[in-house]
């Protein structure tokens, strides 16, 4: 579905960013793998997607540092000379109630979550040209809140807005922007979880399971095909039932 296609995906090396990166592969994609901190596991990834006769290229950087930003992409289209899609995935989750949440805590969660999806949209959109795609993984709790991760919610909500407004930006140079909210995925953040409270949430979702990161990729990659060509500004809600919009 993506043959001759090159896409970089932010926060690649683990969970929902490692789903989409395989599948992007299997699908013919020259895949950008960027990760900031962990090594072995984007070095996994990678390995993972070879092993499969995929391409890959390893693209390390903190998402919130403009300086760090501009040499992913520069390093990425020295290989592929273009981007056709963009998967803002990257993102830090630090639970803790608003009473709790400190100066730095608030303000590295915006950084990354949000001034992350600005920093690469803003290095990436001089190599796309029309037909390309931007996709902005943002969360449920975008929309409900969150009474654990104020400045999470905030940085998704955010995001919403940042996605819809480069839509009808973008929109005249046939550039399509779309999102997709995840509901409980079954990844790290929910890794501590006991079994009482796995059982609770899964009784709570309509399809009656936990989502799977490939449940989140099989999304992005109709959306970063040609199949979802007359479809931008969009979220599409990937949540088994949990939160019907």
């Amino acid at each position: 579905m993506l043959k001759g296609k090159v896409a970089i995906i932010t926060g690649a090396s683990r969970g929902i960013g490692r789903a989409i990166a395989n599948n992007f592969a299997q699908n013919n994609a020259i895949v950008g793998i960027n990760y900031n901190t962990s090594d072995l596991k984007a070095e996994e990834t990678i390995k993972q997607i070879k092993q499969k006769g995929g391409k890959a290229i390893l693209l390390k950087g903190d998402v919130s540092n403009p300086k760090d930003v501009e040499t992913i992409v520069n390093t990425f289209v020295s290989e592929t000379k273009k981007i056709d899609i963009l998967v803002n995935n990257a993102g830090i989750y630090k639970r803790s109630n608003f009473e709790k949440i400190s100066y730095d805590t608030w303000n590295k969660v915006i950084s990354t979550n949000l001034t992350g999806c600005f920093n690469l949209c803003k290095q990436a959109l001089p190599y796309m040209k029309p037909g390309s795609k931007i996709i902005f993984i943002s969360s449920q709790l975008a929309f409900r809140g969150s009474s654990h991760g104020a400045d999470y919610a905030s940085s998704k909500a955010g995001m919403l807005g940042l996605m819809r407004s480069l839509a009808l930006e973008l929109a005249c140079k046939k550039i399509n922007v779309n999102a997709v909210a995840p509901g409980t995925i079954d990844t790290d953040i929910i890794a501590n979880y006991s079994e009482e409270i796995r059982k609770q949430r899964i009784k709570e979702i309509p399809l009656n399971r936990l989502g799977t990161p490939d449940d989140i990729a099989n999304t992005c990659l109709f959306l970063a095909s040609n199949l979802s060509d007359y479809i931008t500004g969009e979220t599409i809600n990937v949540n088994g039932g949990l939160y019907i919009h």
